[in-house]
């Protein structure tokens, strides 16, 4: 393990799996944490969530080798504001925010010397938040993309270390690529999710109930991402506007495409497209991203 101190500020999920995940590679250095609630903070230590919580940010990131940024991408700057003075020199500074472009601006100006900024993004969640959501293997067999932005090269490969330490593969992104990738693969679906959830809301109330009564599985798929952290979300969608909004428009686009054919009664393109888009699955399955089982791979794992 290239760290000896390791701290995690935000105890969610991620940060949580982070620890969980850190036991189980047999880590025999010190973890802290800091969450901004109280509530939060007795949670994590009942749980026996880090070696230390403590209640400021501050105390939590003296002396670490790696400070890792657990919290909503709105408030990354804010949190970097705080604890930069306190940044022991030769530390890495990192985050698991799903948004890269606005991380960097927001945290970059407040990087002291000698302290290098690896922004990284885990491919890894379920729709649980909470210090008692984490579990060791979240991120086992998913991707964790590294978005360097031209920091140190020695710097970046530790961080990869610790990263297939936790069970993630690495792969490096350029910032822009990043934002649009995540918003084609992680955040257009979220709104989609949404959306659909609250249509369906509509409609129960003309429906008594029915749509939540006989929901089928791939509803079930809707409200089970549309469960997700609103918090996390209304920031990610805020702080990754014009890639969201390019990726919802070629989607709008597809959907006409889909609603004439639909109209027009043309088989033909709807099967083409439904065959096109059932090989996408396979091949995500194929990558072990996923599995075919009833519930998709995503049973909680033990700690």
């Amino acid at each position: 393990m290239p760290y000896n101190r390791v701290a995690l500020i935000g105890l969610g999920l991620i940060a949580s799996s982070m620890f969980w995940a850190l036991k189980r590679a047999g880590f025999q250095g010190q973890v802290t944490g800091y969450a901004r609630s109280q509530a939060t903070r007795d949670t994590a230590r009942r749980l026996g969530l880090c070696d230390h919580v403590y209640d400021s940010a501050i105390d939590a990131v003296k002396d670490a080798d790696l400070v890792v940024l657990c919290v909503p991408v709105g408030a990354m700057g804010a949190v970097a504001t705080e604890i930069a003075p306190y940044l022991k020199p030769g530390c890495t500074l990192s985050d698991v925010g799903s948004v890269k472009k606005s991380v960097i601006e927001a945290v970059s100006p407040h990087i002291p010397e000698g302290v290098h900024f690896v922004p990284t993004h885990p491919m890894a969640g379920t729709e649980h938040s909470g210090p008692d959501s984490g579990f060791a293997s979240l991120f086992d067999n998913r991707w964790c993309l590294i978005v360097p932005n031209g920091a140190d090269e020695d710097a970046t490969r530790r961080l990869e270390d610790f990263w297939h330490a936790l069970g993630a593969n690495c792969e490096r992104m350029e910032v822009q690529h990043h934002d649009l990738v995540c918003a084609v693969v992680s955040h257009i679906p979220h709104l989609i999710a949404y959306t659909m959830v609250g249509v369906a809301d509509d409609l129960n109330r003309v429906t008594d109930q029915e749509v939540i009564k006989f929901s089928a599985a791939g509803f079930r798929d809707f409200t089970r991402i549309a469960a997700s952290d609103p918090t996390m979300w209304r920031d990610v969608f805020l702080t990754n506007k014009e890639a969201t909004l390019e990726i919802l428009g070629r989607f709008t686009e597809e959907l006409f495409a889909l609603q004439r054919a639909i109209r027009t009664g043309d088989g033909d393109q709807l099967f083409d497209y439904f065959t096109r888009t059932r090989a996408i699955r396979r091949g995500i399955i194929d990558a072990g991203q996923d599995t075919d089982a009833p519930d998709f791979g995503r049973g909680k794992a033990a700690k």
